[in-house]
């Protein structure tokens, strides 16, 4: 599939579409590029959505260098690019840190966003006690310092079907991660996001958890809290970990394809 790039204020964002129909935007997590949907979009595609895959960031394909990483610059590059496929409003599923950059956006340009999907999402999350972010910010430095370490973590992230490519997955990110120390530095030490940005996201939510994702030590727990925080529906992916849509795209899809039913339904 051909990348495209949206030259945005401080580098370029690559992307690639796919398909006809009403948009779906396919946002990774810190440290991932967008072929982590590589078995989620052609479903969505087959299902008939226009469906976006983007790099953030610092990371895949887009601009490794970049002075600002925050939720609220990539909610603004997410709203960059539904402007540039001039197809809104578009429904925007975001995993792990990207699920903050969804909300953003969602915030922000509010007639272009129909709906959210935060997978895997830390927005809000259980309080973590002292000795547990330390030990965050100790594994933080050591992805940047040593590069095998994100490809340690991501063996663990996928705990009961590990698509079968993964090997080769796991060596590109960690090939990649050498090169971007930058961003990975920016990432693994940004502030948590502010739970006050979902005040503001008044657009149908459906959060989606993995019920084994090795990032929580009670991810049902934190799943549950976001889902009544924004009163949504949730979806369990039982046995998923931090990639449930890599893991196991047929049922993340089964619970999404629904939800974009309703939410794309005409009025």
């Amino acid at each position: 599939m051909e990348t495209r790039f949206l030259q945005v204020e401080g580098g370029r964002i690559a992307y690639d579409v796919e398909g006809e129909g009403p948009l779906v935007i396919l946002v990774p997590g810190m440290l991932d590029s967008r072929e982590t949907y590589r078995f989620l979009r052609p479903l969505l595609v087959r299902a008939g959505y226009r469906t976006a895959t983007m790099d953030i960031r610092g990371c895949g394909e887009s601009s490794a260098e970049w002075d600002d990483h925050s939720y609220e610059a990539q909610g603004r590059d997410i709203a960059a690019l539904i402007r540039r496929l001039d197809a809104g409003p578009a429904v925007l599923v975001g995993n792990s840190y990207s699920a903050g950059s969804i909300m953003c956006a969602a915030a922000e340009v509010p007639e272009l966003v129909a709906g959210v999907v935060p997978v895997a999402s830390f927005v809000p999350n259980l309080p973590v006690g002292a000795v547990k972010k330390a030990l965050f910010a100790l594994a933080g430095r050591a992805v940047v310092a040593f590069p095998s370490v994100w490809g340690a973590y991501l063996r663990t992230a996928y705990p009961s079907a590990p698509p079968a490519d993964l090997a080769d997955y796991r060596a590109r990110s960690v090939a990649a991660l050498r090169t971007r120390k930058g961003a990975a530095r920016a990432y693994v030490t940004a502030t948590p996001m502010s739970e006050a940005w979902l005040d503001r996201v008044a657009c149908p939510a459906l959060v989606v958890m993995g019920t084994a994702d090795p990032d929580f030590a009670d991810p049902v727990a934190v799943a549950e809290l976001q889902a009544a925080r924004m009163g949504a529906p949730l979806a369990l992916v039982e046995g998923a970990g931090h990639y449930p849509h890599a893991e196991f795209p047929e049922v993340l899809a089964d619970a999404l394809l629904p939800f974009l039913t309703r939410v794309h339904a005409p009025v």
